[in-house]
């Protein structure tokens, strides 16, 4: 069980899946739904500050060369697509929705993106981020543990 554990742990990290994968991938292996969502949620919370001390720090030593700049702008601009006006419109409920939302390209790696190119204030973006990821993390669980049981009663 330990293995299932870290790979939950794992896979709600990785930006390829977050806990939309992890969570599922936990409870389908036996883990139990609590643990799940416990460890997958943990992961997912951890994102948020990563990945803003990653970018600021990025940002700083790196601008200055036009790759990264180019690479940068480009990254910049394809989330601004994704996420659209609904952040800059509604800031904070905006950003919380956008993460809550248990949809690929949604969750706490655009959501830390978003809030940086929108100049979302960190404390005020990790709570939105937060509430939606909680959020997003119980309806994956409820999803997730009610599928795997409509699947034994098959």
């Amino acid at each position: 069980m330990f293995t299932d554990i870290l790979f939950t742990i794992l896979f709600s990290i990785s930006p390829l899946g977050e806990a939309r994968v992890g969570i599922p991938y936990g409870i389908l292996n036996g883990v139990p739904p609590i643990l799940a969502f416990l460890s997958g949620l943990a992961a997912n919370l951890l994102v948020f500050p990563i990945m803003h001390t990653i970018v600021k720090a990025f940002d700083q030593k790196m601008w200055k060369y036009s790759l990264y700049k180019k690479q940068s702008i480009r990254l910049s601009r394809r989330a601004k697509n994704i996420v659209g006006n609904s952040i800059e419109k509604y800031g904070f409920w905006g950003l919380m929705i956008f993460v809550m939302i248990p949809l690929p390209v949604t969750g706490a790696y655009m959501g830390s993106i978003a809030a940086i190119l929108f100049k979302i204030p960190a404390k005020r973006a990790f709570t939105a981020i937060s509430l939606g990821v909680i959020i997003s993390c119980l309806i994956v669980t409820l999803g997730a543990y009610f599928g795997n049981k409509g699947i034994q009663l098959i």
